[in-house]
């Protein structure tokens, strides 16, 4: 989960003394650079693992050979740019200076990281001092050898950050970071090992991260998943590049952001897997200079609000066999808006939506919005599955999760597995017997759902969960029940005599 982990006990104490940077900064700004500098003694520890090995092999000269480094997948850093060169100057008035020119030098050695590290340190509203205070205190951790790379240290970190900045910036803060849990859910059930995987509003690349790690988890190939995505904020952009970076995750998120609905930098290009938290019910987003788009196959989404054009986007770009697993608020699911009820009746028609989640409260920052998961499958009679055409597995999830401080809620793992069980004992992946459990899942038919007037909201299909039977017999409840109820209306009957009584006395008769 998106926790602090347990095996780490400086993040509180790291993200006290990066907290004290902020001052005057705007907090995008603010996160960059320290995310930057989390990021620059990350890239620092792996190349001086190796540069020590290098040094004390049979041929030392290879130490100073770039190509030696790229081969083994590590980052090329001059020697000005160098740890030991920022720590030296951690007390200094030339800290930013410095910071910012190993920035510049990395960025130019390595061409997989040209025009995507901060370079602001010198800016005169980070002060100095606490600048040196974080150098020195990252100086103490070792985030980017061979062991701390296995155990994904800086990853954790990392994270651990992301979704600190996310709380802290409030309203801003879901559009660079999806909560884990949520991530993790998309994941599980669509199941993204082999192919393409593209999200279009990528933020800082948390969809993508998780596939990867689904991947290794299952022993799949890491080289069997591409990755593809676009962002449209140029700093999330740059924390998107530099997540996966670390991680290693090779990627093709345009040479620049975009926005995905005006510049679509994948134009053309299909994919196997989507995965996607779109931004809720975005009001301007160009819709009026895209009336005619060929994306929308099943009708022109409002102007007013861009939840039915993501969707329609998403589907656009599946492959025929694609699969797509993406948030939306859960207006999207019983809107009736004209444009927006008959975009939603046409996908229900074409027998494209697979699975609907609602999910609980206070799952996303930065938003009280309630959410759900859709889940589109452009093929429901594959060969290896159960066929489910005409069918929708609807699930109420709004029930598990649990509270992990006092506004946020997250799935646990046991959560996970129940959703993502129920699904694939639905689509017959997982050789368990599917069943409809009244208040948490129900098939649907297609029927079912006109019969519905086409609202997708999965309580109004699962029902309520059966009331426990408390072992006391009908007749002795209805005989309690009625002898309570005629003691109370005989007190109510005393209590409005007295008052017709007081009224009475002071010259008022009823």
């Amino acid at each position: 989960m998106a926790t602090k982990s347990k095996e780490l006990n400086f993040e509180d104490k790291l993200w006290k003394t990066a907290d004290a940077l902020r001052g005057s900064m705007d907090a995008s700004e603010y996160r960059n650079v320290v995310l930057g500098l989390i990021f620059l003694k990350y890239v620092s520890d792996a190349f001086e693992e190796e540069n020590k090995k290098l040094l004390e092999s049979e041929y030392p000269e290879d130490a100073e050979d770039k190509d030696v480094y790229i081969g083994d997948n590590i980052f090329w850093i001059p020697k000005e740019a160098r740890w030991d060169k920022i720590e030296g100057a951690a007390k200094t008035a030339k800290i930013g200076e410095v910071i910012d020119q190993a920035m510049d030098l990395i960025e130019k050695e390595n061409y997989g990281l040209k025009n995507i590290l901060p370079d602001d340190y010198a800016n005169p509203d980070i002060d100095t001092e606490r600048l040196g205070q974080v150098v020195d205190l990252v100086s103490d951790i070792n985030i980017g050898s061979k062991e701390a790379r296995g155990k994904d240290i800086l990853g954790r970190v990392y994270e651990f950050f992301l979704k600190q900045f996310a709380a802290s910036e409030s309203k801003h803060g879901g559009e660079f970071y999806t909560p884990r849990s949520i991530v993790n859910t998309l994941v599980e059930m669509i199941e993204p090992y082999k192919g393409r995987v593209y999200d279009p509003c990528c933020g800082s690349g948390g969809m993508f991260v998780q596939s990867e790690e689904f991947v290794r988890e299952h022993a799949g190939e890491i080289k069997d998943l591409a990755v593809y995505g676009q962002e449209s904020n140029p700093t999330t952009w740059k924390l998107a590049k530099m997540n996966l970076a670390i991680r290693g995750i090779d990627n093709d998120l345009g040479k620049h952001q975009g926005d995905t609905f005006t510049n679509d930098l994948h134009k053309g290009m299909r994919f196997d897997f989507i995965l996607a938290n779109p931004p809720f019910n975005v009001k301007d987003w160009n819709g009026s200079k895209l009336k005619d788009d060929t994306r929308w196959k099943y009708g022109v989404p409002p102007e007013n609000n861009a939840n039915y054009a993501w969707m329609e986007h998403i589907i656009s770009k599946l492959t025929p066999d694609g699969k797509a697993g993406f948030v939306l608020a859960n207006g999207s699911l019983s809107t009736s808006n004209k444009a927006e009820y008959a975009i939603r009746k046409a996908i229900i028609e074409d027998d494209k939506i697979d699975a609907i989640v609602a999910l609980p409260d206070k799952m996303f920052y930065g938003t009280g919005i309630a959410a759900s998961l859709w889940f589109i499958d452009m093929n429901k009679n594959s060969v290896d599955e159960i066929n489910r055409r005409g069918k929708t597995l609807f699930i109420d999830a709004r029930n598990l999760g649990e509270m992990v401080d006092r506004t946020h809620r997250e799935f646990n793992k046991e959560d996970i597995d129940k959703i993502a069980d129920t699904y694939h004992a639905y689509r017959g992946t997982n050789g368990q017997e599917y069943k409809d459990i009244a208040g948490f899942c129900k098939v649907a038919s297609l029927d079912d759902i006109a019969k519905n007037d086409y609202v997708l909201t999965p309580g109004r299909y699962v029902g309520l969960p059966p009331q426990k039977d408390d072992g006391i017999p009908y007749e002795i409840k209805m005989k309690k029940l009625t002898s309570e109820l005629k003691e109370q209306f005989a007190e109510s009957d005393k209590l409005e005599a007295q008052i017709k009584d007081v009224l009475k006395e002071i010259g008022y008769e009823i």
